[in-house]
């Protein structure tokens, strides 16, 4: 196991799996410049060995978003201090979607603001039951920065999008999931078990199966239709005479590969 657990965001590699903590419990992992450049680069360090990354808060939050008070420090100093603190955090957020492997965010506890807009980023959500997640920037006189104008009626549709955004309502973990926003939903009692289930299960995946799946959906959901589905065909084609493909199939013609 690799650990580097110094600073506002600690990362540790266990197996295929990394890990990327956002540190900041004291200030239930609020956002930084900092704290946006180190996610960044955790995220793309890890990528380069790991088959998956899974990214959550420390103390039992995700994020409650921007760090009001460094944006009141930053924001005293005018727009070009300001910049930064949204610019590395869409850097971070960017750079999920350009990574060669599946980011999933596991979400307790706030997700708010910013750390919504960071699991709308991720590539799979896992959520407890009773987390509590919102863009609540209507709430303090602000509009979204971190994507969530953006990604959120990308997910869930402009009425939906329009009606969170305008009013800053709260969900809970388990209507994010019914919502679209998480892939699972998990009671308090099951969720560290379930995480590490789903977690694992993704895992132990060929990692570069992993990958071309991810491209695949993120790319064909930018384009029409009938030209996501011609990029699909001449991907599988290419890698239906991979090795990766080969053992796969041996696996399942030799009676060993049955839905596992």
């Amino acid at each position: 196991m690799t650990e580097n657990a110094d600073g506002v965001v600690a990362t540790r590699q266990e197996g295929t799996v990394g890990h990327v903590l956002l540190n900041r419990p004291h200030a239930m992992n609020a956002i930084t410049v900092e704290l946006g450049r180190k996610l960044e680069q955790a995220l793309r360090a890890l990528a380069r060995t790991a088959s998956v990354v899974v990214v959550r808060g420390a103390g039992g939050n995700f994020s409650v978003g921007g760090d009001f008070k460094e944006l009141a420090r930053l924001r005293a100093a005018g727009a070009d201090a300001v910049r930064p603190l949204f610019e590395n955090f869409r850097r971070a957020c960017d750079a999920i979607a350009e990574l060669p492997v599946p980011v999933i965010a596991v979400v307790e506890g706030y997700a708010m603001a910013g750390g919504f807009e960071l699991m709308q980023a991720s590539d799979v959500a896992l959520v407890r039951s009773d987390a509590v997640l919102a863009d609540n920037h209507a709430n303090f006189a602000q509009i979204p920065g971190g994507g969530g104008s953006q990604r959120l009626p990308r997910l869930v549709g402009r009425q939906r999008a329009l009606g969170h955004l305008l009013s800053g309502e709260r969900l809970t973990g388990a209507q994010a999931a019914e919502w679209g926003l998480a892939y699972r939903s998990f009671a308090p009692a099951e969720f560290e078990e379930g995480v590490a289930a789903f977690v694992s299960r993704v895992a132990e995946k060929d990692r570069a199966v992993l990958g071309k799946v991810k491209r695949l959906v993120r790319q064909g959901l930018t384009m029409a239709l009938a030209d996501a589905l011609t990029v699909e065909l001449a991907a599988v084609i290419e890698h239906v005479e991979g090795e990766a493909a080969a053992g796969g199939i041996a696996s399942f013609t030799e009676g060993r590969g049955a839905d596992t």
